[in-house]
């Protein structure tokens, strides 16, 4: 027989900018021990060494991390030029130098190449599954691996910023799945002088910008406390991408039981995906059809 997890039945989200040197997964723990709940997640891994925006979900809230993983995000970043590394970032070992250094006119031309639909390669250390082992492991081995591209969209990037000769800082915004550390490394082999991520901060993800976020040691010191409840986002707010259509009091009890149950809009078509809410609170996440919310995701939060 399983073991029940402990914790609390306690949904929503807390958003927190994450500090260097720890992983997302160390932060979710660290949440998840600090809120005594029952259930944990994060919408969209950060290396160790980025800071920023790193959104925990917790209970229910899990239902609808998927609402801010495909949402847009945007990272600052810098960038040193002249040297790539085998990581794409500063941990990694320097495997090729140029001393040539592009100018600024250069590297706003070059950025066109990275606006729009992209295809993108992810690194070498990445989490990217080869033969069902993650790349990073394989890449500790000394191994280098044909890893296929990827599509991204972006829908800007710009320089913001250029300390010196040797640095660069940008501003990305794109969709899910893009590697910062990748469009480093092409853009540093597009200017001909290489190039790696120096600093990366994702400062706002979806409806969530950096300064929503609690530092870890504001964590701490409300750690089990009703205080840092009072920090908690209503797990509403991962759904703001979606039109929301109301539940009837007869829809939403047929909706709690997985079945398909009537609501009321005057903006959905025929198809589209949407949440159905009941007296201001999400229900579920489903399709629209013929005055119906068919529910792929049912939201357990009673009123």
């Amino acid at each position: 027989m399983a073991r029940r997890r402990k914790g609390r039945d306690i949904s929503g989200w807390l958003i927190v900018d994450k500090p260097a040197g720890l992983t997302s997964t160390a932060v979710v723990n660290k949440v998840r021990w600090a809120l005594d709940a029952k259930k944990a997640g994060h919408a969209g891994t950060l290396d160790p060494d980025a800071t920023g925006v790193l959104a925990v979900a917790l209970g229910e809230a899990t239902k609808t991390v998927p609402y801010v993983t495909d949402a847009l995000k945007a990272y600052e970043f810098t960038i040193r030029l002249g040297q790539a590394t085998n990581t794409d970032d500063a941990e990694g070992e320097v495997i090729a130098e140029s001393a040539q250094r592009p100018d600024d006119q250069d590297i706003k031309e070059a950025l066109g190449a990275f606006i729009g639909d992209i295809e993108q390669v992810p690194p070498q250390f990445s989490a990217v599954k080869i033969d069902g082992e993650r790349a990073y492991k394989r890449a500790r081995d000394g191994e280098t691996m044909e890893i296929a591209a990827r599509p991204l969209y972006v829908e800007s990037l710009l320089l913001i910023d250029r300390p010196d000769a040797d640095h660069v800082t940008l501003e990305l915004v794109c969709g899910k799945g893009g590697y910062v550390r990748s469009i480093a490394r092409d853009l540093g082999n597009a200017l001909g002088c290489f190039g790696h991520v120096r600093e990366l901060r994702r400062i706002w993800s979806g409806p969530w910008d950096a300064e929503d976020g609690l530092s870890l040691e504001q964590v701490d010191d409300m750690a089990r406390s009703p205080a840092l409840d009072a920090h908690l986002h209503p797990l509403e707010e991962a759904l703001t991408s979606l039109p929301e259509v109301k539940a009837t009091p007869e829809g939403v009890t047929r909706l709690r039981n997985g079945n398909p149950g009537m609501v009321l809009t005057t903006d959905v078509e025929y198809g589209d995906e949407c949440w159905a809410s009941y007296e201001g609170r999400a229900v579920a996440v489903g399709r629209f059809k013929s005055g119906e919310l068919h529910p792929s995701r049912v939201i357990n939060i009673e009123n």
